[in-house]
């Protein structure tokens, strides 16, 4: 296993051998650009089609494709694919209960120093609101293959949140993920933090970092829908901390509050993420999210303040 992957490549490869073997595989794209792109595009050319930087017209064609029985797979760039396309997804899929995987690629701040027109800062937020849609954020190698054959073991309506950059492990085996959607990768006493994809990364460092306190840590991947055991686990700790590279509105940290809610669960919660705005500076993703609030300092400023220890 490499020390570090490029998501994106690990999840077509996967689907790239799955449609080998099933002719009712398809794939949509409107990019070119990635190695695992190009080679599935050579070499299962009836199973691979290029919409074009037109990605709203992508997800009706993908609906069409699906209607006919096919298993499809469409991806683009983060912020085009989830909010451009928002009023496709939700009549052309959610409506129809279609099981099309959307391949969201660069999310967050990923695409710095793009500008705002391509960060993708209240996708979780906007894409949770569509009825009958999974949420998923995988953080490492592991976590994406075993997405990948999840989406082509069970196929269903999902959005599946990649990440532009290389990530380095957090699992050895599948098995390790489980069917819950979340992992507590971490225990501890105290104060619990939950976070995904690269920010969990950020959270583990933080984790590293800490003397005084070891906290607990969970990867929440699956976003939505998220299992109500998790209120269990969360009901071992005295506080809870949310990390996400999203503006707080309907976001991440919602989404654990209201499953907290749900169960009657009340604890103290702190969520961090980014500010409410746009992101106009320029530095690169890890200037940003480091001057913007989710600096591992500041998760271990907040860990520290919630702490009864």
């Amino acid at each position: 296993m490499n020390d570090a992957i490029f998501q994106r490549d690990v999840f077509i490869e996967e689907i790239f051998q799955a449609a080998k073997k099933d002719r009712d595989i398809f794939f949509v794209s409107a990019d070119f650009g990635a190695p695992s792109l190009d080679k599935y595009r050579e070499e299962l050319p009836l199973q691979f089609l290029h919409s074009g930087i037109s990605e709203q017209h992508m997800i009706d064609m993908a609906a069409g494709f699906a209607l006919a029985g096919k298993k499809v797979y469409v991806y683009a760039m983060a912020p085009f694919i989830t909010l451009r396309c928002l009023e496709q997804t939700k009549c052309a899929l959610a409506i129809m209960n279609l099981p099309v995987t959307i391949l969201a690629v660069g999310v967050g701040l990923g695409y710095a120093d793009a500008g705002p027109t391509h960060y993708a800062t209240e996708d979780i937020a906007c894409m949770r609101a569509i009825v009958g849609l999974e949420v998923i954020s995988p953080c490492d190698e592991v976590s994406t293959r075993a997405c990948a054959q999840q989406t082509i073991d069970d196929p269903k309506l999902r959005v599946i949140r990649m990440e532009r950059n290389a990530l380095p492990p957090v699992y050895k085996t599948h098995g390790e993920l489980g069917i819950t959607g979340y992992t507590e990768l971490e225990f501890g006493k105290d104060v619990c933090v939950l976070s995904y994809g690269n920010t969990l990364h950020r959270v583990l460092e933080a984790r590293k970092e800490s003397r005084a306190s070891t906290f607990g840590v969970i990867d929440l991947y699956r976003v939505k829908p998220i299992d109500a055991s998790l209120t269990k686990v969360l009901d071992r700790y005295n506080a809870i901390v949310t990390v996400e590279e999203q503006c707080l509105s309907g976001g991440f940290g919602s989404a654990v509050l209201e499953v907290m809610a749900a169960a009657g669960l009340q604890k103290p919660v702190k969520r961090l993420g980014l500010e409410e705005r746009y992101y106009f500076e320029n530095g690169g993703r890890e200037y940003l999210l480091d001057h913007f609030g989710l600096a591992v300092t500041n998760i271990l400023q907040t860990v520290k303040q919630l702490s009864v220890g």
